[in-house]
């Protein structure tokens, strides 16, 4: 089911900006899973590639590293609930850590799972109770804090938040839920209600949003409970809707955006599809639907026109034309695991108790590994998105952080 609803010119782009090594966000600079690095191994040694450092004492939780202007942002979990920003060098020495507030003690996963937003001197963090904190950086200290569950009358889910927030000018954009507060964009300065959006009753469903460009119009792609929705980002009007059942309602996914195409996914055997946006992106229709890639909460890729992601159901590596949803292969010498890109490869992390890392080489026409190590340190579930900046992988297990070293020599 398509709804096609009114919308209005939008204006401005986003305002994080990252240097050329830095991973300042959620799955990278652009929030898709692409790291802009080169120069690195094509085939890892039988260990894999070498052990630069190897962090510990960072708690518990399952955010990833947000790397920037020389540190590295790591959230964790202490003991009575506290929430702390590990502030790291890039020779992996914990420099300082600044409290936030409470985290979750969720029994299958406690701790953070939003991954820092770094712009200028600030980070943006959503803690899996739904609270939005603005830190200093500079003073090491609170800027703001609103519940975003309490301010807009919503409620958390079932596993609590794992949101990134979503940095967009003046603007940090999260998904509280509400039943006048679908999406939210709050005062980067001081956390005042910019806009909500309005018109649609769901719950927010552990995705983080991102914007795209079609057509010199940005639109805000984001998925819900039980929607794939498109959002002006500049006043918060529901653009359109289209709806997509999982179990759980679970929709972790980002969607991606490529030549007027929007493409989502779940996992429990909801499958994805891609959505066709009309010229001026106020409405969608559906143009294919798959079975083969229902992704939980791993991240899909698009590169040169292939998407490349774990299924759940399957348990194995996909790959699928983007055009068309054509399936070009699928593996099972890969299972369930988070995917992302650099320099011709695909880094995939499978978990949540393997802890496997696996460098595949890019390729529609079939599957090629070529290395493979086990992460030994750390706790609990392999669940963390990868990190790649300043030619260094890096892997977040629990209270442990580990950098490994993928530049050719």
């Amino acid at each position: 089911m398509t709804i096609r609803l009114i919308a209005v010119p939008i204006l401005f782009l986003a305002a994080v900006m990252a240097h050329a090594g830095d991973s300042p966000q959620f799955r990278g600079p652009n929030r898709d899973g692409i790291f802009d690095e080169h120069g690195l191994l094509k085939q890892w040694p039988d260990n894999g590639p070498p052990v630069a450092w190897v962090a510990k004492g960072l708690g518990k939780g399952y955010s990833s590293a947000s790397i920037a202007n020389g540190k590295i942002y790591v959230p964790g979990m202490l003991d009575d609930q506290a929430g702390f920003i590990f502030v790291l060098n890039l020779d992996g020495v914990i420099e300082r850590k600044i409290a936030y507030g409470k985290e979750t003690l969720d029994d299958q996963a406690p701790g953070p799972r939003s991954t820092p937003t770094i712009d200028g001197d600030r980070l943006y963090l959503i803690s899996g109770l739904g609270v939005v904190y603005c830190i200093d950086l500079a003073k090491g200290e609170k800027l703001w804090e609103v519940d975003i569950l309490k301010r807009f009358s919503a409620l958390n889910n079932r596993w609590n938040i794992a949101e990134s927030p979503l940095v967009d000018g003046n603007r940090v954009i999260c998904t509280p839920g509400g039943e006048n507060a679908l999406v939210v964009a709050l005062d980067k300065m001081n956390g005042e209600t910019v806009w909500t959006t309005k018109g649609l009753i769901d719950q927010q469903a552990y995705c983080s949003p991102t914007i795209v460009n079609h057509n010199g119009r940005r639109i805000l792609l984001t998925e819900t409970g039980k929607h794939v929705v498109g959002i002006d980002p500049d006043t918060g009007v529901l653009l359109w809707r289209h709806i997509h059942f999982t179990l759980h309602d679970i929709h972790a996914v980002t969607p991606i955006y490529s030549n007027g195409l929007v493409y989502f996914t779940g996992g429990y055997a909801a499958g994805g599809g891609a959505l066709e946006l009309s010229p001026d992106g106020s409405s969608v229709t559906l143009k294919w639907k798959d079975m083969n890639l229902d992704c939980e909460h791993h991240g899909v890729v698009l590169v040169d026109g292939y998407l490349y992601g774990t299924s759940h159901k399957t348990n194995q590596l996909i790959c699928l034309e983007m055009a068309t949803g054509t399936l070009m292969w699928k593996s099972k010498e890969v299972t369930q695991g988070v995917v992302v890109y650099a320099d011709g490869m695909l880094y995939v992390y499978e978990g949540p108790k393997k802890g496997v890392v696996s460098l595949v080489k890019l390729a529609p026409t079939g599957f090629e590994r070529t290395g493979a190590f086990t992460v030994t340190e750390g706790t609990d579930r392999h669940w963390a998105h990868p990190a790649l900046a300043n030619g260094r992988l890096y892997i977040r297990h629990g209270d442990a952080l580990i950098a490994y070293d993928v530049t050719q020599k």
